[in-house]
């Protein structure tokens, strides 16, 4: 049974022969080793186009910014991962990836859609601050998460958000989607009752859709910066083991309120 319109695979991703390894359209050995840097071979990977200057400054501090936030769920399963599997790092980095999702680094992708959401919405005026209130408030009352505002820890604006506006600012990106998160988050109050700051989730599409990086792979940025901070943290429960610490710390917390068998005395 064919699913899809096509009937034979077609990719303008890669290409080679006995001689030459093409990516792109670009000699991989004699065009971009040593030529380009990981960013902008990410890049290209992904848009099949080379990167602006705004375009490099921009994704590289977005990779910068997402790569490492501490003992966050996704290391403490990838270093859990580990210690009980020390021969499959694959499998360790999986584990902390697979839970990319609409509340840990999957939120830079609908927090995009949002803010695209709201760019529409403005229409040929760029009336952002009506449309922002007119979207919130849908999301309001639907209940929906509004993806990129608030943060655990950063009560106030998160220190990343200024960081990556002024890098997008400096290297002259297109600031629009930026204008949008700001209207946003000067709604929110008014519509939410409480003020909710931006986060390094808004920030990131925000800087990205002006350089015109694709809506559809954003999740992809988040995933890939959050896999070298993966690595990181392998590298160092190999030295210095934690993961059976956390699981312990986890098991010695729990509180199990469920039936027991007469007679029954729990350990702790």
């Amino acid at each position: 049974m064919k699913i899809g319109k096509e009937t034979i695979p077609k990719t303008s991703v890669s290409t080679s022969n006995a001689e030459t390894i093409v990516v792109r359209g670009k000699d991989l050995a004699q065009e971009l080793i040593g030529k380009i840097s990981f960013t902008d071979y990410f890049h290209l990977l992904v848009t099949g186009k080379p990167a602006s200057s705004a375009a490099t400054a921009v994704l590289d501090a977005t990779l910068v910014a997402i790569a490492e936030h501490g003992l966050v769920p996704s290391v403490q399963a990838s270093r859990m991962t580990y210690a009980a599997a020390p021969e499959a790092l694959q499998g360790a980095v999986a584990a902390g990836i697979l839970g990319c999702g609409s509340v840990i680094l999957g939120a830079s992708e609908t927090c995009g859609l949002l803010l695209e959401e709201v760019r529409v919405a403005a229409g040929a005026d760029r009336d952002y601050a009506g449309a922002a209130k007119r979207v919130i408030t849908e999301y309001r009352a639907a209940r929906r998460a509004i993806p990129g505002y608030g943060h655990p820890l950063h009560k106030a604006r998160d220190p990343r958000v200024e960081a990556l506006f002024n890098v997008a600012k400096n290297a002259g990106a297109d600031m629009t989607y930026v204008e949008i998160a700001e209207a946003i988050e000067r709604v929110i109050p008014d519509v939410v009752g409480k003020n909710l700051m931006l986060n390094v989730s808004a920030a990131i599409p925000a800087v990205l859709l002006g350089v015109g990086f694709p809506l559809g792979a954003l999740k992809g940025v988040p995933i890939l910066a959050r896999t070298a901070g993966l690595i990181g943290h392998l590298t160092e429960e190999l030295e210095r083991p934690i993961g059976f610490a956390l699981s312990y710390q986890a098991t010695r917390e729990v509180v199990y309120d469920g039936e027991v068998p007469d007679g029954f005395v729990a350990d702790h």
